[in-house]
């Protein structure tokens, strides 16, 4: 199998729930986000490009690509960041993590690894979302993990549901009936970065 996302930019409005969705579900540690939603237009979040009337805006959501091709496996030096050969999903062994941040240099995809550099901190103070999912630890690196405890229960990503845009879709690409696959072909899309030949899983529809 080789699961991944399509994104619908034309659906996506930027409101950033699929962000808070991960980010509870995984219980991520305070200055910490796995998906960012980044703005296509001024130089702020949510701020246009051009002079009113003449305005254009839309939205970008970026997190680990899943790369079929992942540059990040190939430099990891004990092999904590490995490539999940039933599923497809990159994943990261926290136990193993030498914090060496040799797959954060080596990630085409700006800012979608993180380094914890002190013990994980929580404003609540407490744990939130799955009990599945992994612990974070101080000085390892850690990343969007499409939500592999909820896969291996059989359920989707939990940004997938939270998307009230119904922007966002996951599924198998090497299933050529799964709704990720007829999404595909059936609408122009891209890719982040293409040309690096990590072959993303993440599709954006344009």
């Amino acid at each position: 199998m080789r699961y991944g996302f399509v994104i619908d930019k034309q659906r996506c409005i930027g409101c950033h729930t699929c962000s808070v969705a991960c980010k509870i579900e995984n219980n991520i540690p305070d200055d910490v986000w796995w998906n960012r939603i980044l703005t296509e237009g001024g130089d702020e979040m949510d701020i246009p490009a051009g002079e009113f009337p003449d305005t254009t805006i839309s939205y970008l959501p970026v997190n680990c690509q899943h790369c079929e091709n992942p540059a990040c496996v190939k430099v990891c030096p004990v092999g904590a960041t490995y490539k999940d050969l039933e599923t497809g999903i990159v994943r990261q062994d926290y136990d193993k993590c030498i914090g060496c941040r040799m797959c954060m240099a080596a990630c085409p995809y700006t800012g979608v690894r993180s380094f914890n550099w002190e013990e994980p901190r929580y404003t609540l103070g407490m744990d939130l979302g799955s009990a599945s999912s992994p612990k974070h630890q101080k000085h390892t690196v850690e990343k969007c993990t499409m939500c592999w405890h909820r896969v291996a229960e059989g359920e989707e990503p939990a940004c997938i549901a939270a998307c009230p845009g119904r922007a966002r879709f996951w599924g198998d690409f090497d299933d050529s009936s799964s709704e990720v696959s007829a999404l595909i072909r059936g609408r122009e899309h891209a890719q982040l970065l293409s040309e690096e030949g990590t072959n993303p899983s993440v599709y954006y529809l344009i």
